[in-house]
């Protein structure tokens, strides 16, 4: 029998819980002439800028020896780098009046003093601490010695632990100095298609509702593709596999928005009680029920140890112990340099019993299915069996809109997690409980995981990754743009 994490108690801020959902009077960056800045962050913000939701001085804080000029000169580099293509000169000279750089080591008091004196007056501050997790301690103590964690809010990058305790050992770092509510854990998947808007195509279309459980639906997949592989990021990926890097979080949130129950309200803490209610109520993973898998040529990745047996591909079965889903398995996959490169939920429905009128017909058809795609495209899809009146067999026909057809250029993932994060709202950020819980969930399968099993590049992975839908199912191909 699992056991599920009990929440620890966190020490209680003097601070104005209001100033945690205010707008933002300064955004400083942590990290800012990093990879992930150069590649995510300046975009972002320039594109928030373009729009018009950006509305305060941005502060870059690094130990390179630049002027605020170098970091203006930086940013336009980083822009047109990273995709977006010409810049726009009236949006980049908005943009860059913003900018300025504060040079210094993070663990030196005097950094922090000299950010105190380049947000001087800000209320209501968000920090972005775009550094490696071993840091964040670092950088919020000294943020809190100079004075500047009250009324703020803290972005963190994942990965937010590696397993159950250095996920509560972070945790109680953070939590030093800061309450829950100013702490904004940032995944990016979290920004695209997801939680919230599974939850509004459940709950709000009645075809659906009443046949979401365990009496219709005979299993519920996820599949995350990717047909690319590590390429360059050999180093960071090795120590990681994928089960840290997208099942454990990326993976799970679409586990919640599938399986929570609706939440009474809107507000951010009713909503993460919800997941986390859901998370409490699903038993540790059995180890017999995972498979792991790593592509032909992975060995051969720089700065891949040689005799790694790290996981490029993972599938398992989840369960949840409640009323609406006991007996429901989840089935999740993930892997690199598979076929194609998509990300979706499926909800399959039980089959029908057998129609007198149209002997075996039950088990002649695919059951009926209900697609989301998720990322890189987004859509929904229904699949029905249907008997047209020149064909001896039923077929199965599709319903279906993919919501790039309907026009527009969607934000970026980055573009509105920074977003939400300048306007307090934190619907779209995961809370500690919720990240503990998930850890412990997969926890066994990081205590004894299964040998890692060779695939060929562009193939669906290890073949003993059929036998977890025995007696389910199978494994259905992504829907992708034809």
């Amino acid at each position: 029998m699992s056991t599920a994490v009990t929440p620890r108690r966190r020490p209680a801020s003097a601070a104005d819980p209001a100033a945690h959902q205010r707008p933002a009077d300064a955004f400083v960056a942590f990290g800012i002439s990093g990879d992930l800045a150069k590649v995510m962050t300046f975009r972002s913000l320039y594109r928030l800028e373009a729009r018009g939701l950006l509305t305060c001085p941005i502060v870059g804080v690094a130990v390179d020896d630049w002027s605020d000029d170098d970091l203006r000169e930086h940013a336009r580099s980083a822009i047109e780098n990273a995709g977006e293509g010409r810049v726009d000169e009236a949006v980049f000279e908005r943009f860059a009046r913003r900018l300025s750089y504060v040079s210094g080591d993070f663990g030196d008091a005097d950094t922090f003093a000299r950010v105190a004196a380049a947000i001087k007056g800000a209320s209501a501050p968000v920090f972005y601490l775009e550094i490696p997790p071993f840091l964040f301690g670092t950088v919020i103590k000294g943020l809190a010695g100079a004075g500047l964690t009250e009324g703020a809010r803290v972005i963190v990058e994942k990965p937010f632990g590696h397993d159950v305790e250095s996920a509560e050992a972070l945790n109680d770092e953070v939590h030093e100095h800061l309450e829950e509510s100013q702490v904004y854990r940032i995944d990016h998947f979290l920004g695209k298609m997801g939680l919230a808007e599974i939850l509004y195509l459940r709950f709000a279309n009645r075809l659906f509702e009443p046949v979401w459980n365990r009496d219709h639906l005979a299993y519920v997949q996820i599949t995350m593709a990717e047909a690319f592989g590590v390429e360059d990021r050999g180093r960071f990926y090795d120590p990681v596999g994928a089960l840290r890097d997208v099942v454990v979080n990326h993976m799970m949130q679409v586990v919640a928005g599938a399986a929570m129950d609706p939440p009474a309200s809107n507000d951010a803490a009713t909503i993460k009680d919800a997941v986390h209610t859901l998370f409490r109520a699903m038993p540790e993973v059995d180890p017999s029920q995972y498979v792991r898998g790593q592509y032909e040529g992975y060995l051969d990745t720089p700065g891949v140890a040689p005799d790694s047996t790290t996981e490029t591909f993972a599938a398992l079965r989840v369960d949840i112990d409640n009323w609406r889903w006991s007996g429901v398995p989840f089935f999740l996959r993930t892997g690199k340099h598979l076929p194609v490169t998509q990300t979706e939920m499926r909800i399959v429905f039980k089959r029908p019993p057998r129609l007198g009128f149209h002997t075996g017909v039950g088990a002649e058809s695919e059951p009926s299915q209900l697609v989301v795609k998720l990322d890189p495209s987004t859509g929904v899809r229904i699949l029905v069996s249907a008997q047209r009146g020149d064909r001896a067999r039923p077929e199965q026909i599709s319903l279906d809109m993919e919501f790039a057809a309907e026009g527009g250029e969607a934000p970026t993932p980055y573009e509105v997690l920074l977003h939400a994060a300048m306007l307090g709202d934190s619907k779209r950020f995961t809370r500690q409980d919720s990240i503990e819980e998930a850890w412990r969930i997969m926890q066994p399968l990081l205590e004894v995981p299964p040998p890692v099993i060779p695939y060929a590049k562009g193939s669906w992975g290890p073949a003993e990754a059929d036998r977890l839908l025995a007696g389910h199912g199978r494994w259905h191909s992504p829907w992708v743009a034809s």
